[in-house]
């Protein structure tokens, strides 16, 4: 009982990381923009998975009180981005952020369905294209090679969520035949990624050090790539937070480093 209720303790602090200090944003620079903004791609993945776990009735890590927090959380950062966005071509693609959005919204708030999941994996898929148009546009308008790091950090976040929302699906009984090329296209990104950050001249040795331990983490995804058997959702969710906090500290030290 004690250690289950540290491991709920150790989710729920994983969570306030990502959304507490985050609410109303007020955005100072463009790296801030990047990151946040890549957090909404985060977002649309978490909240699948969150989504299929009230779905199951699996309540690890609390995902009911999850997911209201991302969806508030993704409505929160828009209205910031949308306010700190200068250029016409960023100010297009959060509209088309917030036009997939308010319908979806909607699905999200009622109670979870798995006959729902799969048209709901779809309209996600394209708030996730959405939202990556969006972070795109904010590093390129920054102008700095570091601006495409945080970019890649950030994008790391979502895969992270992305390979567990996949599996949480599948262990739901969703049945997506493009499962399969959509995991193994998120792992082979995640490692290409990762491989790209550790080589970054930025890098601090506490940059080095989180960067570690997300690739011994990644390697329970690779391993249950390659295994036919069955994992219990409670671990695809905390591997997954356990790369997600780790992958934040990583992208807020690249802001930090390029607000300098």
């Amino acid at each position: 009982m004690q250690k289950k209720k540290y491991r709920l303790l150790k989710g729920m602090m994983a969570s306030s990381l990502l959304f507490g200090s985050l609410w109303a944003v007020e955005i100072p620079n463009d790296a801030s923009a990047i990151n946040i903004a890549g957090k909404q791609r985060m977002y649309t993945q978490r909240i699948l998975k969150d989504y299929a776990m009230v779905g199951m009735g699996n309540t690890f890590g609390d995902p009911k009180k999850d997911l209201a927090s991302t969806i508030s959380a993704f409505d929160d950062h828009l209205k910031s981005l949308q306010a700190y966005a200068k250029d016409s071509a960023t100010k297009e693609a959060l509209a088309e952020v917030e036009k997939a959005w308010k319908p979806l919204k909607k699905v999200l708030q009622g109670k979870p369905d798995v006959q729902k999941a799969g048209t709901l994996q779809q309209k996600l898929e394209l708030l996730l294209k959405a939202s990556d148009k969006a972070t795109k546009m904010f590093a390129k308008a920054s102008g700095k090679s570091s601006g495409e790091l945080v970019n890649t950090a950030g994008r790391q976040r979502m895969l992270s969520q992305r390979m567990a929302s996949l599996y949480m699906l599948k262990v739901w009984g969703v049945n997506d035949p493009e499962f399969k090329q959509k995991l193994d296209d998120a792992l082979t990104l995640f490692k290409q990624s990762n491989e790209t950050l550790e080589k970054a001249d930025i890098n601090t040795d506490e940059t080095k050090k989180l960067l570690v331990k997300v690739k011994r983490a990644f390697m329970f995804f690779e391993m249950m790539n390659r295994s036919k058997s069955k994992f219990v959702p409670s671990l695809i969710y905390k591997k997954s937070d356990d790369i997600l906090k780790n992958m934040n500290q990583v992208t807020e030290l690249y802001v930090a480093e390029e607000s300098k």
